[in-house]
Protein backbone atom coordinates (compact mmCIF):
# COMPACT_ATOMS: atom_id res chain seq x y z
CA UNK A 1 0.00 0.00 0.00
CA UNK A 2 2.65 2.59 -0.72
CA UNK A 3 1.99 4.07 -4.24
CA UNK A 4 1.36 7.52 -4.64
CA UNK A 5 -0.52 8.89 -6.77
CA UNK A 6 -0.48 12.74 -5.72
CA UNK A 7 1.15 15.39 -8.10
CA UNK A 8 4.68 16.84 -7.30
CA UNK A 9 3.59 20.07 -8.47
CA UNK A 10 4.74 23.26 -6.67
CA UNK A 11 2.74 23.52 -3.68
CA UNK A 12 0.28 26.81 -3.31
CA UNK A 13 1.88 30.28 -1.46
CA UNK A 14 2.13 30.04 2.63
CA UNK A 15 -0.70 32.16 3.26
CA UNK A 16 -2.50 29.77 0.90
CA UNK A 17 -1.40 26.61 2.43
CA UNK A 18 -1.81 27.99 6.19
CA UNK A 19 -5.28 28.71 5.60
CA UNK A 20 -5.99 25.18 4.32
CA UNK A 21 -4.54 24.03 7.35
CA UNK A 22 -6.56 25.88 9.74
CA UNK A 23 -9.63 25.42 7.47
CA UNK A 24 -8.90 21.60 7.85
CA UNK A 25 -8.28 21.65 11.50
CA UNK A 26 -11.00 23.85 12.50
CA UNK A 27 -13.72 21.76 10.99
CA UNK A 28 -12.65 18.44 11.88
CA UNK A 29 -12.59 19.46 15.55
CA UNK A 30 -15.99 21.00 15.30
CA UNK A 31 -17.30 17.70 13.89
CA UNK A 32 -15.30 15.42 15.86
CA UNK A 33 -16.84 17.30 19.05
CA UNK A 34 -19.85 16.99 17.65
CA UNK A 35 -19.52 13.49 16.70
CA UNK A 36 -17.93 13.06 20.51
CA UNK A 37 -20.50 14.20 22.84
CA UNK A 38 -22.73 12.06 21.38
CA UNK A 39 -20.46 9.15 23.10
CA UNK A 40 -20.13 11.03 26.18
CA UNK A 41 -23.25 10.94 26.86
CA UNK A 42 -24.14 7.11 25.61
CA UNK A 43 -21.86 6.16 28.62
CA UNK A 44 -22.99 8.66 30.78
CA UNK A 45 -26.68 9.34 30.67
CA UNK A 46 -28.46 8.30 27.53
CA UNK A 47 -29.36 4.70 28.63
CA UNK A 48 -31.18 6.34 31.48
CA UNK A 49 -32.53 8.72 29.42
CA UNK A 50 -33.72 7.13 26.27
CA UNK A 51 -33.88 3.29 27.78
CA UNK A 52 -34.85 3.50 31.30
CA UNK A 53 -37.07 0.23 31.08
CA UNK A 54 -34.08 -1.83 30.34
CA UNK A 55 -31.95 -2.01 33.41
CA UNK A 56 -28.51 -0.90 33.78
CA UNK A 57 -26.59 -3.26 31.24
CA UNK A 58 -29.91 -3.37 28.79
CA UNK A 59 -29.71 0.54 28.48
CA UNK A 60 -26.04 0.56 28.13
CA UNK A 61 -26.16 -1.69 25.64
CA UNK A 62 -28.61 -0.29 24.29
CA UNK A 63 -27.12 2.97 24.54
CA UNK A 64 -23.87 1.46 22.77
CA UNK A 65 -26.38 0.22 19.50
CA UNK A 66 -27.66 3.43 18.69
CA UNK A 67 -24.09 4.85 18.73
CA UNK A 68 -22.78 2.44 16.47
CA UNK A 69 -25.40 3.04 14.12
CA UNK A 70 -23.25 6.53 12.64
CA UNK A 71 -20.17 4.68 12.23
CA UNK A 72 -22.79 1.99 9.99
CA UNK A 73 -23.97 5.48 8.11
CA UNK A 74 -20.30 6.80 7.43
CA UNK A 75 -19.92 4.66 4.82
CA UNK A 76 -23.12 5.86 3.12
CA UNK A 77 -21.92 9.34 3.93
CA UNK A 78 -18.18 8.56 2.52
CA UNK A 79 -20.01 7.42 -0.62
CA UNK A 80 -22.56 10.30 -1.33
CA UNK A 81 -20.55 13.33 -0.09
CA UNK A 82 -17.26 11.47 -2.20
CA UNK A 83 -19.49 11.27 -5.08
CA UNK A 84 -20.15 14.84 -5.06
CA UNK A 85 -16.39 15.85 -3.78
CA UNK A 86 -14.76 14.06 -7.02
CA UNK A 87 -17.46 15.19 -9.36
CA UNK A 88 -18.40 18.90 -8.02
CA UNK A 89 -14.96 19.78 -5.40
CA UNK A 90 -14.06 19.63 -1.99
CA UNK A 91 -15.15 22.88 -1.04
CA UNK A 92 -18.51 22.84 -1.39
CA UNK A 93 -18.82 19.35 0.19
CA UNK A 94 -17.21 20.09 3.10
CA UNK A 95 -20.05 22.70 3.69
CA UNK A 96 -22.70 20.43 3.62
CA UNK A 97 -21.05 17.85 5.53
CA UNK A 98 -20.35 20.58 8.48
CA UNK A 99 -24.11 21.29 8.19
CA UNK A 100 -25.80 18.35 8.52
CA UNK A 101 -23.39 17.38 11.63
CA UNK A 102 -24.26 20.69 13.15
CA UNK A 103 -27.83 20.54 12.65
CA UNK A 104 -28.06 16.99 13.29
CA UNK A 105 -25.87 17.54 16.99
CA UNK A 106 -28.42 20.60 18.13
CA UNK A 107 -31.56 18.29 17.51
CA UNK A 108 -30.47 15.91 19.83
CA UNK A 109 -29.83 18.23 22.68
CA UNK A 110 -33.66 19.27 21.78
CA UNK A 111 -35.12 15.97 21.61
CA UNK A 112 -37.24 14.91 24.40
CA UNK A 113 -36.13 11.75 26.81
CA UNK A 114 -38.08 8.69 26.58
CA UNK A 115 -40.88 9.91 29.92
CA UNK A 116 -41.96 12.51 27.07
CA UNK A 117 -42.34 10.93 23.88
CA UNK A 118 -41.54 6.84 24.30
CA UNK A 119 -39.91 5.18 22.02
CA UNK A 120 -40.51 7.81 19.69
CA UNK A 121 -37.62 9.40 21.64
CA UNK A 122 -35.21 6.40 20.67
CA UNK A 123 -36.25 6.27 17.23
CA UNK A 124 -35.86 9.70 16.13
CA UNK A 125 -31.99 9.68 18.53
CA UNK A 126 -31.04 6.78 16.00
CA UNK A 127 -32.29 8.86 12.95
CA UNK A 128 -30.35 11.71 14.25
CA UNK A 129 -27.18 9.79 15.09
CA UNK A 130 -27.47 8.24 11.82
CA UNK A 131 -27.16 11.84 10.09
CA UNK A 132 -24.42 12.81 12.40
CA UNK A 133 -22.68 9.76 10.90
CA UNK A 134 -23.13 10.49 6.80
CA UNK A 135 -21.84 13.64 7.65
CA UNK A 136 -18.78 12.86 8.99
CA UNK A 137 -18.14 10.01 6.42
CA UNK A 138 -17.75 12.70 3.99
CA UNK A 139 -15.61 15.27 7.00
CA UNK A 140 -12.93 13.26 7.22
CA UNK A 141 -11.92 11.92 3.63
CA UNK A 142 -12.30 16.28 2.43
CA UNK A 143 -10.66 18.03 4.60
CA UNK A 144 -7.51 15.42 4.29
CA UNK A 145 -7.52 15.69 0.55
CA UNK A 146 -7.19 20.00 0.65
CA UNK A 147 -4.35 19.04 2.84
CA UNK A 148 -2.88 16.48 0.77
CA UNK A 149 -3.36 18.40 -2.43
CA UNK A 150 -2.20 21.65 -1.94
CA UNK A 151 0.90 20.52 0.46
CA UNK A 152 4.06 19.91 -0.97
CA UNK A 153 5.08 16.72 -1.74
CA UNK A 154 7.51 16.39 0.78
CA UNK A 155 5.55 17.45 3.54
CA UNK A 156 2.50 15.95 3.80
CA UNK A 157 2.71 13.71 6.66
CA UNK A 158 3.41 17.24 8.59
CA UNK A 159 0.30 19.09 6.95
CA UNK A 160 -1.77 16.16 7.72
CA UNK A 161 -0.93 16.32 11.16
CA UNK A 162 -3.18 19.50 10.89
CA UNK A 163 -5.95 17.41 10.37
CA UNK A 164 -5.17 14.97 13.13
CA UNK A 165 -5.22 17.74 15.44
CA UNK A 166 -8.48 18.54 14.93
CA UNK A 167 -10.08 15.03 16.49
CA UNK A 168 -7.83 15.89 19.83
CA UNK A 169 -9.29 19.40 20.37
CA UNK A 170 -12.66 17.99 19.09
CA UNK A 171 -12.19 15.58 21.94
CA UNK A 172 -10.69 17.96 24.54
CA UNK A 173 -13.52 20.22 24.19
CA UNK A 174 -16.35 17.55 24.59
CA UNK A 175 -14.30 15.87 27.25
CA UNK A 176 -13.93 19.43 29.03
CA UNK A 177 -17.69 20.59 28.97
CA UNK A 178 -19.17 17.49 29.68
CA UNK A 179 -16.43 17.31 32.96
CA UNK A 180 -17.33 21.12 33.76
CA UNK A 181 -20.49 20.18 33.95
CA UNK A 182 -20.81 16.88 35.46
CA UNK A 183 -18.67 18.39 38.48
CA UNK A 184 -20.68 21.87 38.54
CA UNK A 185 -24.28 20.32 38.49
CA UNK A 186 -26.00 17.89 41.13
CA UNK A 187 -27.09 14.49 39.37
CA UNK A 188 -30.48 15.34 39.35
CA UNK A 189 -29.74 18.85 37.23
CA UNK A 190 -26.61 16.91 35.07
CA UNK A 191 -29.65 14.24 34.14
CA UNK A 192 -32.39 16.74 33.36
CA UNK A 193 -31.23 19.34 31.12
CA UNK A 194 -27.03 19.51 31.80
CA UNK A 195 -25.94 17.03 29.61
CA UNK A 196 -28.13 19.01 26.42
CA UNK A 197 -26.09 22.34 26.57
CA UNK A 198 -23.14 20.16 24.43
CA UNK A 199 -24.96 19.50 22.07
CA UNK A 200 -26.99 22.99 21.76
CA UNK A 201 -23.64 24.89 21.67
CA UNK A 202 -22.68 22.90 18.30
CA UNK A 203 -24.57 25.60 16.84
CA UNK A 204 -22.10 28.53 17.48
CA UNK A 205 -19.50 26.23 16.81
CA UNK A 206 -20.89 25.22 13.07
CA UNK A 207 -21.25 28.94 12.33
CA UNK A 208 -17.11 29.47 13.09
CA UNK A 209 -16.92 26.64 11.18
CA UNK A 210 -18.86 27.85 8.15
CA UNK A 211 -17.45 31.04 8.12
CA UNK A 212 -14.00 29.69 7.69
CA UNK A 213 -14.61 26.73 5.23
CA UNK A 214 -16.19 29.65 3.01
CA UNK A 215 -12.96 31.73 2.77
CA UNK A 216 -10.99 28.68 1.00
CA UNK A 217 -10.84 28.20 -2.46
CA UNK A 218 -9.94 24.46 -4.54
CA UNK A 219 -7.29 22.99 -4.71
CA UNK A 220 -5.24 23.22 -8.42
CA UNK A 221 -5.31 19.26 -8.41
CA UNK A 222 -9.00 19.15 -8.74
CA UNK A 223 -9.10 22.19 -10.74
CA UNK A 224 -7.33 21.30 -13.21
CA UNK A 225 -9.34 17.50 -13.92
CA UNK A 226 -12.81 19.46 -13.06
CA UNK A 227 -13.96 18.92 -16.70
CA UNK A 228 -12.60 15.38 -17.03
CA UNK A 229 -14.28 14.22 -13.46
CA UNK A 230 -17.22 15.66 -14.46
CA UNK A 231 -17.97 13.68 -17.49
CA UNK A 232 -16.30 10.56 -16.23
CA UNK A 233 -18.12 6.99 -14.67
CA UNK A 234 -19.40 7.29 -11.58
CA UNK A 235 -16.61 7.86 -8.55
CA UNK A 236 -17.36 5.20 -6.56
CA UNK A 237 -17.80 2.26 -9.27
CA UNK A 238 -14.84 3.29 -10.71
CA UNK A 239 -13.14 3.24 -7.22
CA UNK A 240 -14.71 -0.18 -6.57
CA UNK A 241 -13.98 -1.45 -9.78
CA UNK A 242 -10.22 -0.81 -9.96
CA UNK A 243 -8.85 -0.48 -6.26
CA UNK A 244 -11.58 -2.38 -3.90
CA UNK A 245 -8.42 -4.10 -2.76
CA UNK A 246 -6.78 -1.22 -1.51
CA UNK A 247 -10.10 0.04 0.17
CA UNK A 248 -10.55 -3.01 1.70
CA UNK A 249 -6.97 -3.43 3.04
CA UNK A 250 -7.12 0.29 4.22
CA UNK A 251 -10.17 -0.60 6.10
CA UNK A 252 -8.24 -2.99 7.92
CA UNK A 253 -5.27 -1.72 8.69
CA UNK A 254 -7.47 1.76 10.51
CA UNK A 255 -10.06 -0.74 11.67
CA UNK A 256 -7.35 -1.09 15.46
CA UNK A 257 -7.13 2.53 15.18
CA UNK A 258 -11.08 2.82 15.78
CA UNK A 259 -11.39 0.06 18.12
CA UNK A 260 -8.54 1.55 20.65
CA UNK A 261 -10.31 4.75 20.48
CA UNK A 262 -13.87 3.82 21.35
CA UNK A 263 -12.79 1.31 24.00
CA UNK A 264 -10.32 3.79 25.85
CA UNK A 265 -12.73 6.50 25.51
CA UNK A 266 -16.33 5.56 25.75
CA UNK A 267 -16.28 1.96 27.02
CA UNK A 268 -13.87 2.94 29.73
CA UNK A 269 -15.77 5.60 30.75
CA UNK A 270 -19.12 3.76 31.09
CA UNK A 271 -17.20 -0.03 32.26
CA UNK A 272 -14.70 2.34 34.91
CA UNK A 273 -17.89 4.53 36.61
CA UNK A 274 -20.72 1.65 36.59
CA UNK A 275 -18.54 -1.39 37.32
CA UNK A 276 -15.12 -0.73 38.74
CA UNK A 277 -16.82 2.59 41.30
CA UNK A 278 -14.09 5.12 39.42
CA UNK A 279 -15.10 8.34 40.22
CA UNK A 280 -16.60 10.06 36.65
CA UNK A 281 -14.50 13.27 36.99
CA UNK A 282 -11.11 11.48 37.47
CA UNK A 283 -11.76 9.56 34.16
CA UNK A 284 -12.42 12.68 32.38
CA UNK A 285 -9.82 14.48 33.69
CA UNK A 286 -7.37 11.87 33.01
CA UNK A 287 -8.94 11.17 29.64
CA UNK A 288 -8.42 14.96 29.12
CA UNK A 289 -4.60 14.58 29.92
CA UNK A 290 -4.68 11.50 27.24
CA UNK A 291 -5.41 13.70 24.46
CA UNK A 292 -2.74 15.89 25.39
CA UNK A 293 -0.64 13.17 24.79
CA UNK A 294 -2.26 11.90 21.69
CA UNK A 295 -2.03 15.47 20.02
CA UNK A 296 1.89 15.20 20.51
CA UNK A 297 1.93 11.66 18.99
CA UNK A 298 -0.01 12.13 15.96
CA UNK A 299 1.97 15.97 15.73
CA UNK A 300 4.86 13.77 16.22
CA UNK A 301 4.19 11.01 13.82
CA UNK A 302 2.86 12.51 11.27
CA UNK A 303 6.30 14.24 10.62
CA UNK A 304 8.14 11.22 11.00
CA UNK A 305 6.28 9.60 8.45
CA UNK A 306 7.33 12.25 5.65
CA UNK A 307 10.94 10.69 6.46
CA UNK A 308 10.39 7.40 7.16
CA UNK A 309 7.09 6.72 5.43
CA UNK A 310 3.76 6.20 6.23
CA UNK A 311 3.73 2.33 5.85
CA UNK A 312 6.26 1.68 7.90
CA UNK A 313 5.30 3.99 11.09
CA UNK A 314 1.54 2.65 11.05
CA UNK A 315 2.98 -0.95 11.25
CA UNK A 316 4.94 -0.01 14.13
CA UNK A 317 2.04 1.94 15.83
CA UNK A 318 -0.60 -1.33 14.97
CA UNK A 319 2.15 -3.79 16.61
CA UNK A 320 2.35 -1.43 19.63
CA UNK A 321 -1.31 -0.95 19.93
CA UNK A 322 -1.49 -5.20 19.71
CA UNK A 323 0.67 -5.33 22.81
CA UNK A 324 -0.64 -2.12 24.67
CA UNK A 325 -4.01 -3.76 24.45
CA UNK A 326 -3.01 -6.81 26.56
CA UNK A 327 -2.22 -4.77 29.46
CA UNK A 328 -4.73 -1.73 29.19
CA UNK A 329 -7.64 -3.47 30.96
CA UNK A 330 -5.74 -5.17 33.69
CA UNK A 331 -4.48 -2.11 34.91
CA UNK A 332 -8.11 0.04 34.45
CA UNK A 333 -9.26 -3.01 36.63
CA UNK A 334 -6.52 -2.73 39.27
CA UNK A 335 -8.50 0.47 40.42
CA UNK A 336 -5.53 2.21 41.55
CA UNK A 337 -5.06 5.86 40.63
CA UNK A 338 -1.60 5.69 39.01
CA UNK A 339 -2.19 2.56 36.77
CA UNK A 340 -5.84 4.03 35.81
CA UNK A 341 -4.10 7.13 34.71
CA UNK A 342 -0.96 4.99 33.00
CA UNK A 343 -3.88 3.16 31.04
CA UNK A 344 -5.94 5.84 29.88
CA UNK A 345 -3.00 8.09 29.13
CA UNK A 346 -1.01 5.27 27.51
CA UNK A 347 -3.98 4.35 25.29
CA UNK A 348 -4.29 7.89 24.04
CA UNK A 349 -1.06 8.29 23.00
CA UNK A 350 -0.84 4.79 21.29
CA UNK A 351 -3.77 6.08 19.27
CA UNK A 352 -1.64 9.27 18.58
CA UNK A 353 0.74 7.28 16.74
CA UNK A 354 -1.77 5.34 14.74
CA UNK A 355 -3.45 8.05 13.53
CA UNK A 356 -0.56 10.51 12.46
CA UNK A 357 0.16 9.47 9.64
CA UNK A 358 -3.16 8.47 7.82
CA UNK A 359 -4.15 11.63 6.83
CA UNK A 360 -1.56 11.24 4.07
CA UNK A 361 -1.30 7.78 4.13
CA UNK A 362 -4.93 7.26 2.42
CA UNK A 363 -4.91 10.00 -0.27
CA UNK A 364 -1.80 8.85 -1.82
CA UNK A 365 -3.05 5.58 -2.54
CA UNK A 366 -5.72 7.37 -5.04
CA UNK A 367 -5.83 9.12 -8.14
CA UNK A 368 -7.96 12.31 -8.24
CA UNK A 369 -10.62 10.93 -10.18
CA UNK A 370 -11.46 9.11 -7.14
CA UNK A 371 -9.83 10.35 -4.35
CA UNK A 372 -12.35 11.83 -2.21
CA UNK A 373 -14.21 8.75 -2.44
CA UNK A 374 -11.89 6.75 -1.89
CA UNK A 375 -9.68 8.41 1.09
CA UNK A 376 -13.47 9.17 2.76
CA UNK A 377 -14.78 5.37 2.37
CA UNK A 378 -11.46 3.93 3.51
CA UNK A 379 -11.03 5.26 6.32
CA UNK A 380 -14.96 4.80 7.45
CA UNK A 381 -14.93 1.45 6.36
CA UNK A 382 -12.45 1.15 9.62
CA UNK A 383 -14.59 3.13 11.72
CA UNK A 384 -17.26 0.09 11.12
CA UNK A 385 -14.97 -2.90 11.57
CA UNK A 386 -13.39 -1.15 14.62
CA UNK A 387 -15.45 1.21 16.23
CA UNK A 388 -19.13 0.36 15.31
CA UNK A 389 -18.68 -3.08 16.78
CA UNK A 390 -15.91 -2.76 19.71
CA UNK A 391 -18.30 -1.04 22.79
CA UNK A 392 -20.65 -3.52 21.77
CA UNK A 393 -19.02 -6.46 21.80
CA UNK A 394 -17.16 -5.18 25.02
CA UNK A 395 -19.81 -4.42 26.47
CA UNK A 396 -20.70 -8.58 26.07
CA UNK A 397 -17.23 -9.70 26.78
CA UNK A 398 -17.50 -8.44 30.58
CA UNK A 399 -21.08 -9.59 30.94
CA UNK A 400 -20.20 -13.13 30.27
CA UNK A 401 -16.83 -13.17 31.67
CA UNK A 402 -16.96 -10.73 34.48
CA UNK A 403 -14.11 -8.96 33.73
CA UNK A 404 -12.73 -6.91 31.17
CA UNK A 405 -9.23 -9.00 30.04
CA UNK A 406 -10.92 -10.60 27.12
CA UNK A 407 -11.56 -7.46 25.73
CA UNK A 408 -7.91 -6.89 25.50
CA UNK A 409 -7.56 -9.98 23.77
CA UNK A 410 -10.25 -9.36 21.20
CA UNK A 411 -7.89 -5.64 20.42
CA UNK A 412 -4.66 -7.58 20.05
CA UNK A 413 -6.20 -9.33 17.59
CA UNK A 414 -7.40 -6.85 15.50
CA UNK A 415 -4.25 -5.06 15.73
CA UNK A 416 -2.53 -8.00 14.32
CA UNK A 417 -5.01 -8.16 11.64
CA UNK A 418 -3.93 -4.52 10.52
CA UNK A 419 -0.23 -5.20 11.13
CA UNK A 420 -0.91 -8.01 8.47
CA UNK A 421 -2.59 -5.48 6.38
CA UNK A 422 -0.37 -3.43 5.73
CA UNK A 423 2.17 -5.74 5.01
CA UNK A 424 0.63 -6.30 1.86
CA UNK A 425 3.10 -4.14 -0.32
CA UNK A 426 1.02 -4.72 -3.75
CA UNK A 427 -2.15 -3.37 -1.96
CA UNK A 428 -1.67 0.39 -3.70
CA UNK A 429 -1.41 -0.97 -7.31
CA UNK A 430 -2.52 2.13 -9.04
CA UNK A 431 -2.17 1.85 -12.58
CA UNK A 432 1.36 3.91 -13.52
CA UNK A 433 0.13 6.09 -16.01
CA UNK A 434 -2.71 7.30 -13.74
CA UNK A 435 -0.19 8.45 -11.09
CA UNK A 436 2.32 10.46 -13.75
CA UNK A 437 -0.46 12.18 -14.69
CA UNK A 438 -1.33 12.98 -11.45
Amino acid sequence: MTTDTLPAAAAPAGPTLRRVATTAFLGTAIEYYDFFIYGTAAALVFGRVFFPGLGASGALLAAFSVYAVAFLARPLGAVLFGHFGDRLGRKTTLVVSLLLMGLSTVAVGLLPGYTAWGWWAPLVLLLLRACQGIGLGGEWGGAALLLAEHAPPGQRGRYGAYLQLGPCVGFVLATGVFLALSEGLDEAAFLSWGWRVPFLASAALVLVGLFVRLRIKESRVFTEQAAEAAAGPVPVVELLRRHGRVVLLGGCATMIGYALFYLTTTFSLAYATTQLGISRGLVLGLLLVGAVGKGLAAWWTAGRSDRWGRRRMLQGAAALAAGWSLVFFPMLESGRTAYVALALCGGMVVLGCLFGPVAAFLPELFPTAVRYSGAALTYNIGGVLGGATAPIVASRLTAVYGTAEPVGWYLAGMGVVSVLCLAFRGAGNCAKSEAAVL
